[in-house]
């Protein structure tokens, strides 16, 4: 039977029992399995048998078999060879994990999924979550499927309108709060504590990151049981890079995989409290009191996981980077125009990442790498729009087509 651990003093709770910190010392939780437990599940081959997606990997999951899934059919999400951009930073091989093609066009719905499942076998009638934009989008489609009351808490100021018209339209309670995403979040975390009926479902619950697991089991199927050297993953609340890590760690302790890749967190340079902790060595981080970047997804001055994304790193042998706001945008354009991929400015902060760390030497050339781009960028089509060019307004006749294509310009060198 699975269970919730503490990962400090190592305290042990029940896997229903609704709890958010460490009662003893206030730390955040775990998932765990029983000794053998996952083995166990490993000996049912018929998982092998099903398609690609979150649920493929029931076996896995801290959720009762006689549980009723609350499922979009999440996963499964497309693992694009990318040749043209591994030439452009001068890479042998590279992958970009695309997780806008979830659902809801981002990672979230992963643990989502999960999350809402468990909320539905506790009998909660109501869940709850603070957000940027993704985290609320993937809440509030998830309890409309399960039939559960919604309520988000957003900050004030810029919110991608992409993901917002998501969480409104699927029916959530959408607040919008005088502060930024740290205090919503301590707002929800006091509701949840206040009103039990309430049930939690950011990132520091547990059973999000079972789901979000699926997303490093994926990759080693989609690299045919194996690993690749490096992965690469935009850094927020910092749930995501840990459960990615203790995904391909369940998989290594199943001998399912023999290797393990390196963990490399990137954040933006004005929001990036866990990049400065590995760069300088810390055992904990300081929190940014304003954060600031174009990234609204990773615009979180104290990430609630830090410690376990901490850990994820350096545990895997990787490392942190920051990154500007101009290398993410840069970065953003440059996957769109060599791959045809549009992600959302904090997805592209792993490739501006990955371009950062080739230059700097950290990267070896030879290395398998894959880039996790995190949300789609039709969540925030503003900034894309901001950063193209503008369309050319022409009359409805040929000949000015053809002089704002260029076509005539052709002509006439072509003649000469």
């Amino acid at each position: 039977m699975a269970y919730q651990k503490c990962i400090k003093c190592g305290s042990e709770y029940g896997i229903d029992e609704i709890v958010y910190f460490c009662k003893k010392c206030e730390d955040i939780l775990e998932i765990k399995f029983e000794q053998g437990e996952l083995a166990e599940a490993l000996k049912d081959r018929k998982w092998r048998n099903t398609p690609l997606s979150v649920w493929r990997y029931r076996p896995f999951m801290p959720v009762s078999v006689t549980t009723k899934i609350v499922t979009l059919n999440e996963g499964g999400t497309g693992f694009h060879s990318c040749k043209n951009l591994a030439k452009h930073v001068g890479l042998r091989e590279l992958y970009v994990k695309n997780e806008g093609e979830n659902p809801t066009g981002s990672f979230k719905d992963r643990g989502m999924t999960v999350g809402v499942t468990k909320a539905v076998e506790l009998g909660v009638k109501s869940v709850i979550c603070a957000s940027t934009g993704n985290t609320s989008a993937s809440l509030a489609a998830y309890a409309a499927k399960a039939g559960l009351q919604c309520a988000v808490l957003i900050p004030s100021g810029k919110i991608a309108y992409g993901k917002l018209s998501q969480a409104m339209i699927y029916g959530a309670k959408v607040i919008q709060v005088r502060g930024n995403f740290d205090e919503s979040l301590d707002a929800v975390l006091k509701l949840s504590e206040k009103h039990r009926s309430i049930y939690l479902l950011n990132s520091i619950n547990p059973f999000r990151i079972e789901g979000q697991k699926s997303l490093g089991y994926e990759i080693c199927d989609q690299l045919n049981q194996e690993a690749p050297d490096r992965i690469i993953v935009p850094v927020g609340n910092a749930g995501n890079i840990s459960a990615i890590w203790k995904g391909f760690s369940e998989f290594n302790e199943l001998d399912l995989i023999k290797t393990l890749p390196k963990m490399t967190g990137i954040q933006a340079s004005g929001s990036a409290p866990i990049a400065h902790a590995i760069k300088n060595g810390s055992e904990t981080i300081v929190p940014v009191a304003a954060p600031e970047t174009v990234a609204t997804a990773i615009r979180i001055g104290a990430p609630v996981s830090w410690k376990k994304a901490l850990n994820a790193i350096r545990d895997s042998g990787g490392t942190a980077e920051t990154v500007t706001d101009d290398e993410i945008l840069n970065a953003q354009k440059l996957l769109a125009r060599v791959e045809g991929l549009f992600v959302e400015p904090a997805s592209a902060s792993s490739i501006a990442g990955l371009i950062k760390l080739v230059e700097n030497g950290v990267i070896d050339r030879d290395e398998r790498i894959v880039c996790v781009t995190t949300g789609h960028g039709l969540k925030d089509p503003d900034t894309a729009v901001k950063m193209s060019e503008k369309p050319v307004e022409v009359d409805a006749e040929i000949s000015a087509i053809e002089e704002a294509l260029g076509l005539k310009k052709q002509v006439a060198i072509m003649a000469r």
